[in-house]
């Protein structure tokens, strides 16, 4: 009698924003913000401290919301810990990459890095993404380590990672491949460190290739956005900058995964730290955007000619740059009101900054009420979630997921 055969995984490929969604990444907060602090929240990167036990609960309605609608769901903790199971190298990166002897000194960091050898996968993701301090250290004081003996017992020997739950900035696909980025400040530095480990040695992900390698230059995720097949937005501003920006266009050139790159300047703010804080796509000819850079939103465009040479135009006006890139005679704007105090609070609260999982329909903060209903009255099914703990980091269901597989639109 035949065995039935195991179901093959769907194949990784992303080449729109709005395709159905089929496979996303995400990180369920953990320990890592149980970390935070009045006197490290800034320095983390978060705007308050997060009530732990309610960010989860919120995680798990949008994750529940996803596989609701057919969307496999993967979490970064279970496939870190798989990870490390599963291949030595990937110990032995993900602790080099965590251990810092210029920080805390040659006879510390050995020590550190032999004990953290000896740790179970689950624990060694554990503090990988959650971090060590001083205190917790397992072995006892070396009198000739000045760094123990100078630093107080909650410093952090291992910082932790809370911001890994913004999962869309350390990698994003175009196409079948993946890329690795450069997280521009150094909070989040070492979060691409992990997700590496990821790409590089899990299983599910044997044979994959790079779109972009993460040391070119800095860019993030939350600046580039699929806006047809073969045409990227990039926006420049806080974290990603114009060289990040050149060096991806020419990587997407020469591996034919785009035909034009449309780089779009931001302001150089908290408020607007990612393209995707003012504008996403919620169908195939239709974005939401923060009406106050509607008309002064321009772009370079940057083209791979058929002659296999790289032209570059403008600044132009976004909008119609954009349109024309994508083929189609113009992009559908649905705006977040003209009450210039209601959409300024909106878009601080991500109002923008939704998740598509098929044409026209998008996830997005419940609490984000204008914009929602705007939204619905052009015809975009809203599917709502609570979010008030977990943007406290400053992201919405955009920035909260990675998408690994999308059909084609």
């Amino acid at each position: 009698m035949g065995t039935e055969a195991a179901p093959t995984a769907r194949p990784f490929s992303v080449t729109s924003e709005v395709g159905a969604l089929r496979t996303v990444l995400l990180h369920r907060p953990g320990d890592e913000l149980r970390r935070l602090t009045p006197r490290n929240n800034d320095q983390l990167l978060f705007d308050a401290i997060p009530w732990v036990e309610r960010a989860q609960q919120e995680h798990d309605i949008f994750a529940e919301v996803l596989r609701n609608r057919g969307v496999e769901v993967l979490l970064l903790s279970d496939l870190l810990t798989q990870t490390l199971q599963v291949s030595g190298a990937a110990r032995i990166q993900g602790i080099s990459g965590s251990v810092d002897a210029r920080r805390l000194g040659h006879s510390l960091a050995d020590q550190l890095a032999a004990h953290l050898r000896t740790v179970p996968a689950p624990e060694l993701a554990q503090i990988l993404m959650s971090g060590m301090t001083f205190d917790e250290l397992p072995f006892g004081e070396d009198a000739t380590s000045l760094v123990r003996r100078m630093h107080h017992g909650h410093d952090f020997v291992i910082d932790p990672l809370p911001n890994l739950l913004f999962t869309r900035d350390s990698s994003f696909w175009v196409g079948p491949r993946v890329a690795i980025t450069s997280l521009a400040l150094p909070a989040r530095a070492r979060e691409t460190s992990l997700t590496d480990l990821i790409y590089a040695f899990h299983p599910r992900f044997l044979g994959v290739r790079r779109a972009y390698e993460s040391h070119t230059a800095p860019i993030e995720g939350g600046d580039v956005l699929l806006l047809a097949k073969g045409v990227v937005a990039v926006g420049v501003g806080e974290r990603t900058t114009p060289a990040g920006a050149e060096a991806l266009a020419r990587s997407l050139f020469e591996d034919d995964l785009a035909h034009t790159v449309l780089v779009v300047p931001i302001a150089q703010t908290r408020a607007t730290m990612h393209l995707d804080t003012v504008c996403t796509m919620v169908d195939t000819d239709a974005l939401v955007m923060y009406p106050a850079v509607q008309d002064s939103l321009c772009a370079f465009t940057i083209r791979k000619e058929d002659d296999g040479s790289v032209s570059m135009l403008g600044p132009d006006p976004f909008l119609p740059a954009a349109a024309k890139a994508m083929g189609i005679s113009t992009l559908r704007v649905i705006d977040t009101g003209k009450d210039g105090v209601a959409a300024e609070r909106e878009q601080w609260d991500d109002g923008n900054n939704t998740l598509a999982l098929a044409p026209g329909v998008v996830v997005a903060y419940e609490r984000n009420e204008m914009t929602n209903a705007r939204l619905a009255d052009a015809g975009i099914e809203v599917l709502p979630i609570p979010g008030s703990e977990l943007g406290s980091g400053r992201g919405g269901p955009r920035c909260l997921s990675c998408p690994l597989a999308r059909d084609e639109v």
